[in-house]
């Protein structure tokens, strides 16, 4: 039991009775009659504190199956009062990792109604974590005393890379394979007969079907000429090589460079098993840490997920060469193999170039950096002070060494994608489906 608020001001109150009974008939007549007031209200506020037990909500906590790591997820307790309105404050125990948008929940709830309360949680790790009770202080209907205790409600509870950037992601590639966003299909974009269409101005006439419109002109009459649309082939590989070395470790934006690249796997392996081909993935450091090989379909990415989602970067220098090796040992057809990374100076990258070097051309290379959005706002900010602008100079240079580096793996027949952390998601997928679409796989 918890004094409310205007247990103190009746006390105050008293008080100053009190005082103005010492002045006009004597103290020990004060202190009589302020000492029976203060045990009146003493005993209502009591009294009032047992009626509340009587009427106790009830709470219930209701979690998303699976957090997503960065993300805000919705917590819902769900109260139900009873015979009284319920004046309530919510304490939920929730890991000490998290980020919450409330640490306290306020309302005041009908009697005999029910109200679902949300907060959220931003977790910047993933992981399994302890959920605790819930906290729970409740005003009597007198408003003098806080009935205080505790839920009990501990249950453990896992965080997962991106989900909801995955969900999000899954719409937007079905709405784009349904036709729901309007897209131009460019003649010869593809090398996989997908439909016949009317002839349209602008198409390339290579194009045109004479068979198919000698056919339809017969049976129709003379209703145009047919072209052929292809689409992008399906049923190719892609290999994706995450690095979780020393490099992977540094946070950008709160997170683990590492976790913003196991977000990227996740997100092209589902924008590639959507489209039809086969994906495997490979993490490693000094030695390849998980392979998983190359599959297809819906199952191989929750596959994917529950087998990338323990693994943690660690101080390892990363072997390129090696991880390189073992995925030729593993994959002797072509396949486009993309390696998640970081890149600090040519000199530090020479044995990443050498061994993205060695794919080409049997398989297409593409390596993938995750630069820091810091850097690039350090390197564009202009200043006067002088310690600013060494740690400007830094920054510009460390991003000059890159292009250096970029510019020597472009020499070498790879690819290359350089973009901050947290946009790196979508400019790969976005990536992955123009090549796609240029059958350069």
């Amino acid at each position: 039991m918890v004094p409310a608020k205007r247990v103190y001001i009746l006390l105050t109150l008293g008080i100053l009775i009190a005082v103005i009974l010492a002045i006009l008939i004597n103290i020990y007549a004060a202190i009589t009659i302020t000492l029976l007031l203060d045990i009146l209200i003493l005993v209502l506020m009591a009294v009032d504190g047992i009626r509340v037990k009587a009427n106790r909500v009830q709470i219930i906590r209701e979690l998303p199956t699976r957090l997503s790591i960065s993300r805000d997820n919705p917590v819902v307790l769900k109260v139900e009062s009873r015979n009284s309105d319920a004046v309530l404050k919510i304490r939920d125990y929730y890991p000490s990792e998290f980020v919450p948008s409330q640490t306290i929940l306020e309302t005041v709830i009908p009697a005999q109604s029910r109200e679902d309360l949300t907060y959220m949680v931003y977790p910047k790790q993933r992981g399994e974590y302890n959920w605790g009770k819930i906290q729970v202080r409740q005003l009597g209907s007198w408003g003098l005393a806080w009935d205080d205790w505790q839920i009990p409600h501990n249950h453990t509870v896992k965080v997962y890379p991106d989900l909801v950037g995955l969900r999000s992601l899954s719409v937007r590639l079905t709405l784009q394979s349904s036709g729901s966003i309007r897209k131009v299909k460019q003649m010869g974009m593809g090398t996989e007969f997908a439909e016949l269409r009317n002839y349209r101005t602008g198409d390339d006439l290579r194009f045109i079907d004479w068979k198919a419109t000698a056919k339809r002109l017969g049976t129709y009459g003379n209703t145009g000429p047919l072209v052929r649309v292809l689409e992008p082939e399906q049923e190719q590989t892609l290999l994706i090589l995450l690095d979780r070395g020393r490099l992977m470790t540094a946070r950008v934006q709160g997170l683990q460079r590492f976790d913003w690249g196991l977000n990227t796997t996740l997100s092209l392996a589902l924008a590639a098993l959507h489209r039809g081909d086969r994906v495997g993935v490979g993490v490693f450091d000094r030695q390849i840490h998980t392979w998983i090989p190359p599959e297809r379909g819906q199952k191989h990415l929750h596959k994917l997920i529950d087998y990338l989602t323990p693994i943690e970067p660690e101080l390892l220098e990363s072997d390129y060469l090696g991880a390189v090796t073992y995925l030729v040992q593993q994959q002797t057809r072509r396949a486009l193999v993309v390696v998640i990374t970081d890149i600090v100076d040519i000199t530090a990258s020479s044995e990443l170039l050498a061994a993205l070097s060695r794919l080409a051309p049997r398989y297409l290379p593409f390596c993938v950096t995750l630069r820091d959005p810091l850097v690039d706002q350090l390197a564009n900010s202009f200043t006067e002070d002088i310690s600013q602008a060494y740690t400007r100079a830094v920054a510009l240079d460390l991003l000059a060494q890159r292009q250096v580096a970029f510019a020597q793996l472009k020499q070498k027949g790879v690819l290359v994608l350089d973009a901050p952390a947290n946009q790196i998601s979508d400019q790969l997928v976005e990536s992955y489906l123009q090549l796609k679409a240029k059958n350069k796989l």
